[in-house]
């Protein structure tokens, strides 16, 4: 499991990991890799994870209390209901990164007006085509997809955040097509949008 306690974990690579609720407190993450790990419910308060890469990381319900992000490097990452409570984000980097209904008292160092930060006060509504929302809404009743909770919300509703990741990446039109044959290629637990990221590429 991954519950450290006042440890030393620096320069580690955590790469597709999945380390939902783990609990950690005042350990040291510096320059480790955390790119596709699925930290949904984890507890991480009083950690450094400076100089970090978080790509394509899942922070869904994490309670991140007074951690800090010196120069870390978030790509296409969530921040889906995080507790974020005197976070330090000096000097961070973010593309495409998205803070959904997150606790966001006393953030310390985070510029939301930069183009790679968007933030929502709940999951926003998007528009899209009926052959894409079809393909998802079929997509979602399968069992593998159903357990990694990449697509839909606690309240069993589209993750549209989800979604616009992937239509920011493939564009709707291909995205809805490529969608129709990902079920072909699901066959085992995932916990991350990347891995549907990855099958899509494969398309």
């Amino acid at each position: 499991m991954f519950n450290y306690n006042n440890a030393d974990k620096k320069n580690k690579s955590f790469m597709y990991q999945n380390l939902q609720k783990s609990k950690s407190y005042n350990s040291d993450f510096s320059n480790s890799n955390f790119d596709y790990v699925c930290l949904r419910g984890a507890h991480l308060k009083s950690c450094t994870f400076d100089g970090c890469t978080f790509r394509g990381a899942e922070f869904t319900g994490t309670n991140l209390k007074d951690s800090t992000f010196k120069n870390a490097i978030f790509e296409n990452t969530v921040f889906d209901g995080a507790k974020l409570e005197g976070v330090d984000f000096r000097g961070a980097q973010f593309k495409n990164s998205f803070f959904v209904a997150s606790q966001m008292d006393n953030v310390k160092y985070l510029d939301v007006d930069q183009p790679g930060i968007r933030i929502y006060s709940e999951m926003p509504e998007i528009e899209m085509g009926e052959d894409l929302r079809s393909a998802i809404e079929k997509l979602m009743q399968n069992a593998f997809v159903k357990k990694s909770r990449v697509l839909d919300t606690k309240d069993k509703t589209m993750n549209t955040v989800s979604v616009m990741i992937l239509i920011d990446r493939f564009g709707e039109e291909r995205l809805a097509k490529s969608l129709e044959q990902v079920e072909e290629y699901l066959d085992r637990d995932f916990y991350t949008l990347s891995y549907i990221i990855k099958i899509i590429d494969k398309i």
